[in-house]
């Protein structure tokens, strides 16, 4: 808020409307660490919002003749607007920062393990075989989409100076050329408008960090299960990490379950921003008001699982063994599609179902393979898992290929 107040006395002084000397002084005593933060709290629960008790403090501290130009021509949801673009505008490129550290990593992770095979699971079940090179080639692309969209978001902040009821009239016509000045002394966009009750960029904004957050999630969440003790086919490796205060034997894998949290979290956060974009006329009642803390919670919480997931990753231990283990724990079930592909040509497609659904029964009733149990049945197939991983390999390469192609690169 303070940096509104600065900027605003800075551009209405380029624009010649206040003396510079004011502008100065005024800019000068705009220093946070001048200000007690719970004073002014306290004084905003009677003021109905922070920004008129900052101004209070801030005209305190200056000559009569700049105290007379402090917040001129602005109202307070103009400062508070600005303010808490700016608080995103600070907190998006780490973010972005963390998700492309997230996203090298995953690219790393795809390029080494594009024909590491193990098993794919639908509905938690084992399906066809894949390669954990595509698991992580979809990782990377999820966290390069949200990266750039949050970069992109940044781009569109924009500043809030619209005085009163969005006239600007206090300004006289000097109104536009102060709201241009404020915000390039700002380094924001000079919306045409201010955006009082148009609260679309705020609600965007508010999306695509829950977007962030949810891909990242996601993909903790895939980590957690991959590091599950029956599964066991990856883990965040660190010396003392993921202890337990109570189970010495414990290594949970902390910073996926931190990226898996924010994932949670954020949706709620989000859903508060676009129920807040109802605002009456030219100024809320509410609505506005109960912005305040939820975009800089969702700031925070996009900002903690973004690295929490870049974490997650850079520490992510991979046991190939373990997966073609696992992979081989039902036997050759999970090519089960495999076989159908293999008969198809002789039998149809729809036969071929039925045939090798009714050898899979059994396969599980006798305990023997699928393989025998289709010889018994008279049908010969040829099934290994490391022949049916389709395009895996080739889907992994287009994927990095596409990532190097707009400029990403991975370490």
């Amino acid at each position: 808020m303070l940096d509104a107040e600065a900027a605003l006395a800075q551009a209405s002084a380029d624009v010649g409307i206040v003396p510079r000397e004011a502008a100065d002084e005024i800019a000068a005593a705009c220093r946070a660490d001048l200000y007690d933060p719970a004073a002014l709290a306290g004084e905003a629960h009677d003021a109905g919002n922070p920004a008129i008790p900052l101004v209070r403090a801030l005209t305190a501290r200056l000559s009569p003749a700049a105290a007379a130009h402090v917040h001129r021509g602005a109202t307070s949801q103009d400062v508070i607007d600005t303010a808490l673009v700016l608080v995103a505008r600070r907190t998006l490129p780490g973010v972005v920062a963390d998700l492309g550290r997230a996203a090298d990593r995953a690219a790393a992770l795809a390029r080494e393990h594009r024909t590491t095979p193990m098993a794919g699971r639908t509905l938690l079940q084992q399906a066809v075989p894949v390669t954990f090179g595509l698991k992580a080639a979809g990782w990377m692309t999820a966290l390069d989409a949200v990266a750039a969209s949050l970069a992109d978001a940044d781009d569109r902040l924009a500043a809030q100076l619209g005085g009163a009821a969005g006239t600007l009239a206090a300004l006289g016509d000097d109104g536009p050329a102060v709201a241009a000045a404020f915000a390039r002394r700002l380094g924001l966009r000079a919306p045409a408008l201010s955006w009082h009750t148009d609260r679309t960029r705020l609600a965007a904004l508010a999306g695509t960090l829950a977007v962030a957050a949810g891909a990242g999630g996601k993909i903790g969440l895939d980590i957690v299960l991959l590091a599950q003790t029956e599964v066991g086919e990856a883990h965040e490796a660190g010396e003392g990490r993921g202890g337990s205060s109570t189970m010495p034997h414990k290594r949970n894998p902390v910073a996926a379950i931190a990226a898996v949290a924010a994932g949670r979290r954020a949706p709620g956060l989000a859903a508060t921003m676009l129920a807040c974009m109802g605002h009456e006329h030219e100024r809320a009642a509410g609505a506005w008001q109960a912005e305040w803390a939820t975009l800089p919670a969702l700031l925070g919480v996009a900002a903690d699982g973004a690295a929490a997931i870049a974490d997650a990753l850079g520490r992510l231990a991979v046991d190939p063994a373990r997966m073609r283990a696992n992979l081989a724990l039902l036997g050759d079930l999970p090519l089960a599609e495999a076989a159908v592909t293999q008969l198809t040509p002789a039998l149809g497609r729809a036969t071929a179902h039925a045939v090798v659904e009714e050898a899979c029964r059994r396969a599980v009733a006798g305990g023997t393979s699928l393989t025998d149990a289709l010889r018994a049945a008279g049908h010969r197939v040829d099934l290994a898992p490391e022949r049916y991983l389709g395009s895996a390999p080739a889907l992994v390469d287009a994927a990095l290929q596409a990532r190097s192609s707009v400029g990403t690169t991975d370490a």
